[in-house]
C-alpha cells in the first residue's frame, strides 16, 4: 500500500500544475550536466508549459541572455570556463536584472550568503525534488509575473485612451504651476497666480478665485478677458453657482443647454461656465471659476474639470499653508513681544536682542552655570527717608536706581531685582560672557563713581552703594509659576554677594579671594583680612576692590 505522506505529495503537486497561471515564461538552464538539463526541462518545465532554453556553462549562458534576456536563470555553480559566480558577477556588470536561481552540489552558509548578496532569489542543494524546484520557480517568477501584468495593463490604458500622451503634459504642467504654487507665502501673490494657472491650463477667457470667509463668499482674484495677469481683490461675492459648488463639495459646469436659458435672461452671460471647489480634507474653501464669454467658443468638459480640480487641490494645500505660515509668523511675533516685556525691564537691550533670536530662554524653569553675582545696597538712605518727603526720597531713590541700571546694562548684566534701596544684578545669564567677573568689577566700580557725581550735583553727601560681588555656580532662569515668574539667580553665590555687601562701607566694593585668584594682574585689591559673614560656617578671607585694568 501506497505511502499516505507521498500521495499527499503527489495530489498537492497535480492540483498546483493543474491550476498554475500559464505565463509561457522562458527559463534558461545552465548546466553542464547533461542529465540535469535534461531532467529539469523534461520534468519540471515543459509540463508546467514553460519555454525551456539550455546553456552547457557560463559562457554560453551570457551569449543567450545578451541576445534576448529570459525571465528566469536555473544557474550551476560549477561549470567550465566560467562558473555560477562569474555569470552573477557579468550580470551585475551588465546591469541586468534577471531572477537566479543557484544549484550546486557542494553548497555551504557562506557561499549561500555570497551569492544571495550578489542578487540570487533562490538557491537549491542537489539533489533536489520536483516539488522544490518548482516551488522556487514560482516564488522567484512572481515578481516578474506581476510586471509583466503591469506592462499589459499599461499597453490596455494606452490603447484605450489616445488622447493620454496629451493628457500627461497636462499633468506636467500641473505639477510645475502646482510646484510653484505651492511656495508662495504671500497669499494675495498666490491668489493671483492660481487664477493664471486656471486659465493657462484650460484656456478659459476668464477667470476668477473666491474664498469662504464666515459664511460668505469674497471675490480675491481675477483675471477678466484681455488682461495679461490676475489681479488680487476683495470684494463680497453674490454668485449661486458657487455657492452651490461650496455646499455640495463638487464641480458645477453648466451644459449648453443651461447657459443658451441663462443668456435669454442675461445677455452678457457667459457661453461656458465651470465651478470647482477647493478642499482642504472635507471642508470647502474656496471655489475656481473659469469662464468663456466670446459666442461659440468650446465647452468645457470633464478633463477640464478634472484639471481644475487638481489645481485647486493644490491651491487649497497652498492657501492653508500660507494662512498657517501667517499664524505662525503672528505666534512668533506675540512671542517676540512677551519676551521682549519679559526681558526688556532687567536686561540691557542689547540682551533681548539677541535672547529674541533663540526664544527657548523663556522657557519654564532654570539652568546651572557659573555667574557673577552683584548686591549692591544705597547707605544712607533710610536716614534720608526720615528727613524729607516721601515723593523727594522716591524720587531720589530712582535717580540712583537709574545709575545702577545703566552701568549694569552697560555691560550687559541682568538685573534680577530691586529690593528697598537695594539692587541685585548678575552677569554671563541668560547669555553666556567668557568674561563676566570682569564686567561684574567694571560695573561696580562705574557705578561707585556715577553716585560720587549725582552727591556732587544733588549736593548730597551721606548717600552711596556698599557693593559686594560673589563668584560661583548658580541656577538661571525663570523662576515662580507658569502665571507669574521672574528671571532670578538662586545659589550660593547670590548669598555670598549679599553678606559681602552687608559687611561692607558706603562706596566700598568687596570680594572673596576666589575673585582676586581668578582675575589676578588684572584687579587692584587691598587684602581686609578674614570676615565672618552672616549664616556662613567659617571666616572668609575679603578683599575691597579700588580698580580693574
Amino acid at each position: 500500500m501506497p505511502d499516505l505522506h507521498i500521495l499527499l505529495d503527489v495530489g498537492n503537486l497535480l492540483r498546483r500544475i493543474k491550476g498554475h497561471n500559464v505565463a509561457n515564461e522562458r527559463i534558461l538552464v545552465v548546466d553542464d550536466g547533461r542529465e540535469n538539463r535534461e531532467f529539469i526541462i523534461k520534468y519540471i518545465l515543459q509540463p508546467n508549459e514553460y519555454r525551456a532554453l539550455e546553456a552547457r556553462d557560463g559562457v554560453e549562458c551570457l551569449e543567450i541572455v545578451r541576445r534576448e534576456p529570459p525571465d528566469l536563470i536555473l544557474l550551476d555553480l560549477q561549470m567550465p570556463r566560467l562558473d555560477g559566480v562569474g555569470v552573477l558577477e557579468a550580470l551585475r556588470r551588465d546591469g541586468l536584472s534577471i531572477p537566479v536561481i543557484l544549484m550546486t552540489f557542494h553548497g555551504s552558509e557562506d557561499i549561500a550568503i555570497e551569492v544571495f548578496r550578489m542578487g540570487v532569489r533562490d538557491y537549491l542543494k542537489k539533489p533536489y525534488t520536483t516539488e522544490e524546484m518548482l516551488n522556487a520557480i514560482e516564488n522567484s517568477l512572481a515578481e516578474v509575473r506581476l510586471r509583466r501584468e503591469k506592462e499589459a495593463l499599461t499597453m490596455r490604458l494606452l490603447n484605450a485612451n489616445r488622447e493620454l500622451h496629451t493628457r500627461i503634459k497636462e499633468l506636467n504642467t500641473l505639477y510645475s504651476v502646482g510646484k510653484s504654487v505651492a511656495a508662495l507665502m504671500d497669499l494675495p501673490q498666490l491668489l493671483a497666480r492660481v487664477v493664471d494657472a486656471a486659465i493657462s491650463m484650460t484656456g478659459a477667457e476668464q477667470a476668477s478665485l473666491l474664498l469662504v470667509e464666515g459664511s460668505a463668499l469674497m471675490l480675491r482674484a481675477i483675471r477678466r478677458r484681455g488682461e495679461q495677469h490676475a489681479q488680487a481683490t476683495e470684494e463680497s461675492a453674490q454668485d449661486r453657482l458657487a455657492d452651490r459648488a461650496v455646499s455640495t463639495a463638487r464641480p458645477v459646469m453648466l451644459t449648453p443647454q443651461q447657459l443658451q436659458q441663462l443668456r435669454q435672461i442675461n445677455p452678457h452671460a457667459p457661453s461656458a461656465s465651470l465651478y470647482v471647489p477647493m478642499l482642504v480634507g472635507s471642508s470647502v474653501i474656496g471655489v475656481i471659476n473659469i469662464e468663456n464669454l466670446t459666442q461659440g467658443t468650446r465647452q468645457f468638459t470633464d478633463n477640464d474639470a478634472a484639471l481644475l480640480s487638481a489645481l485647486g487641490d493644490y491651491a487649497a494645500i497652498a492657501i492653508e499653508n500660507a494662512r498657517n505660515f501667517y499664524a505662525l509668523e503672528e505666534m512668533k511675533e506675540r512671542e517676540k513681544m512677551q519676551i521682549r516685556g519679559a526681558f526688556e525691564r532687567y536686561v540691557a537691550p542689547s540682551v533681548v536682542s539677541r535672547v529674541l533670536q533663540a526664544p527657548q530662554a523663556m522657557q519654564f524653569g532654570g539652568t546651572r552655570r557659573e555667574i557673577s553675582v552683584m548686591f549692591a545696597d544705597l547707605r544712607g538712605f533710610t536716614a534720608y527717608a526720615e528727613q524729607h518727603p516721601p515723593e523727594q526720597a522716591l524720587k531720589l531713590l530712582n535717580t540712583y536706581f537709574a545709575l545702577a541700571a545703566d552701568t549694569i546694562f552697560a555691560r550687559e548684566g541682568t538685573i534680577d531685582k530691586f529690593a528697598g534701596d537695594a539692587v541685585m544684578a548678575f552677569f554671563n545669564a541668560p547669555l553666556e560672557q567668557p568674561d563676566h567677573l570682569y564686567r561684574a568689577l567694571e560695573a561696580a566700580l562705574a557705578l561707585q563713581a556715577a553716585v560720587a557725581q549725582v552727591n556732587a550735583q544733588q549736593g548730597v553727601e551721606s548717600l552711596a552703594f556698599g557693593i559686594g560681588i560673589a563668584l560661583g555656580e548658580a541656577v538661571v532662569g525663570n523662576i515662580g509659576t507658569a502665571r507669574a515668574m521672574s528671571y532670578a539667580a538662586v545659589g550660593d553665590p547670590v548669598n555670598v554677594a549679599r553678606r559681602l555687601q552687608e559687611s561692607a562701607r558706603p562706596g566700598q566694593v568687596l570680594v572673596e579671594e576666589a575673585v582676586i585668584a581668578q582675575l589676578g594682574n588684572r584687579v587692584v585689591a587691598r587684602k581686609l583680612g578674614e570676615v565672618q559673614l552672616r549664616s556662613r560656617r567659617g571666616a572668609v578671607v575679603v578683599y575691597e576692590v579700588q580698580e580693574v585694568l
